[in-house]
């Protein structure tokens, strides 16, 4: 038959053609071209409605083999093509395990957080609790409970963001203490510190209208000076090096009394005075004071059996002087070549190193 023998024919030219197919791009238009929907088969398919039905068995017969071949041989040259890809993208993707890795930048503690984590190991240590509260307040505990009452002039120097005439953004974290006085009127001894974001309308280079502050606060029967001072001395040695001493100087704050303003010798210069102790020797760091009657009275505590002391300074302050920083904007700005100056520091004290 000589259909039988163009299928023949058409077999062979496959094989030449396959032969010399070396990408995969001509071996699918190859199959295209014999197996495509208007390939070479398909139109000898097309063909056979004109043969008897003798010649139609003998042809469909011939013509599904041809197929079926085909499409073994396209698949095994596929196969052989996808698999030198592959070596290929293999061998030019190596990888050489011995060379050195690449350096990958890796974050570090803020100088705040190094600050906070400081003070806060400390005071654990010493068998005080870390505790929290609300950022937004109500008057009460922001400034009523804590001795200034509506129309009191220390109120003027917070400058508040105030919500509503009761609620406000906390100018410091003072009613923490109210609150954990209230919840334990009947647990003594207290000793607490308080870390938090407070919020005062304020801005320059020193300070911010957001900014940070730990207080701290005990309660208990004959508490004294004595042990503020002590307190406070350890404190400043753990901050700022182990030959600091502290002076408490005279001040006034209405949930205080006695209240003093603290300051540390200048660990630049040792007291002999410099620059940074603008050539006094001394570094203002916090305000303290004995607990307020008042502000034992108005939590539940009788101020002749119980006293306290109570202190509170701020973070970014304490951090500028820590590690020489001239602007508190810096803090935050988050520029990462700044960040990078403290990637050495380890929560240790600088003035060791």
């Amino acid at each position: 038959m000589d259909i039988i023998k163009q299928i023949e024919n058409i077999k062979q030219d496959l094989d030449v053609q396959l032969s010399k197919v070396d990408n995969l791009k001509a071996l699918n238009d190859l199959r295209t071209k014999y197996l495509g929907r208007k390939g070479i088969i398909q139109q000898l398919s097309e063909g056979i409605s004109e043969l008897s039905i003798k010649e139609k068995k003998e042809f469909g017969r011939h013509l599904n083999q041809f197929k079926e071949l085909a499409i073994a041989k396209i698949n095994k040259i596929q196969d052989k093509l996808n698999e030198e890809e592959l070596n290929k993208k293999l061998s030019s993707e190596a990888i050489d395990v011995t060379l050195p890795g690449t350096k990958v930048d890796t974050g570090h503690s803020h100088p705040i957080t190094k600050v906070i984590e400081e003070i806060e190991l400390l005071f654990i240590s010493m068998g005080y609790d870390v505790v929290e509260g609300p950022e937004v307040e109500t008057d009460l505990y922001n400034f009523e409970l804590l001795n200034l009452p509506k129309g009191h002039p220390a109120r003027d120097a917070q400058d508040s963001f105030y919500i509503n005439d009761e609620m406000l953004l906390r100018t410091q974290t003072s009613p923490v203490q109210i609150r954990t006085m209230l919840a334990n009127k009947d647990k003594t001894p207290i000793r607490i510190i308080c870390p938090g974001k407070v919020y005062r309308r304020d801005e320059d280079a020193t300070h911010t209208h957001q900014f940070t502050q730990i207080e701290g606060l005990v309660v208990d029967k004959n508490i004294s000076v004595a042990h503020l001072k002590g307190t406070l001395e350890l404190l400043a040695r753990k901050l700022f090096g182990k030959d600091r001493t502290i002076r408490f100087r005279p001040s006034y704050f209405p949930f205080t009394e006695p209240s003093f303003e603290v300051d540390v010798s200048c660990f630049k210069c040792s007291g002999e005075g410099c620059s940074l102790c603008k050539h006094t020797g001394w570094l203002e760091i916090l305000g303290s004071g004995m607990v307020h009657p008042n502000v034992l009275r108005a939590c539940g505590y009788d101020p002749e059996v119980y006293t306290g002391f109570a202190f509170g300074m701020g973070v970014e302050r304490t951090a500028m002087l820590k590690y020489g920083i001239t602007d508190i904007r810096d803090i935050y700005i988050n520029d990462l070549r700044f960040l990078d100056n403290f990637n050495y520091i380890d929560g240790g004290d600088i003035n060791e190193s």
